[in-house]
Parts: C-alpha cells; sequence; structure tokens
C-alpha cells in the first residue's frame, strides 16, 4: 500500500469518527432534554404579559410622552 493512500485512510477515518461523536452527542442531547411538560400554562403566562404591554401602550401618559419626545427631535 502506498504511503499517501495509507495517510488518506487514517485522515478519513478520523473525520469519520468525529462526525459519528457528534451525531451520537446530539441525539443523547435531544433524548435529555425535556419535553415542555404544561405548554398551556406558558401560553397562559404569554398572554398576560401581552396583556401588561398593551396596558403600558395604551395608557395616556404614554402617547403623551411620546408626542412631547417627537415634538423635542423635531428641527
Amino acid at each position: 500500500m502506498d504511503v499517501y493512500v495509507f495517510v488518506i485512510v487514517v485522515v478519513f477515518i478520523g473525520c469519520a469518527s468525529g462526525v459519528v461523536n457528534n451525531i451520537l452527542r446530539n441525539q443523547r442531547e435531544l433524548r435529555e432534554q425535556a419535553p415542555d411538560e404544561n405548554p398551556s400554562a406558558e401560553l397562559s403566562d404569554l398572554r398576560a404579559r401581552v396583556e401588561v404591554l398593551e396596558k403600558i401602550v395604551t395608557d395616556e401618559k404614554y402617547n403623551l410622552t411620546r408626542e412631547l419626545n417627537a415634538l423635542e427631535n423635531q428641527p
């Protein structure tokens, strides 16, 4: 066997083992991740946060502050 072919085979085996190792590690990590146990609770939390943000944005003081800032920034 030629020396160059031997070197190419060794490099190929090294790269292939690294790829296989990464694939196996990723599969193990995916199995270890716990699925979201209660997505409806997360959804209700997000809805509550959106309601708070809507109250802030529709607040008159917020609108007044925005309008004053816009007037200050005019040339």
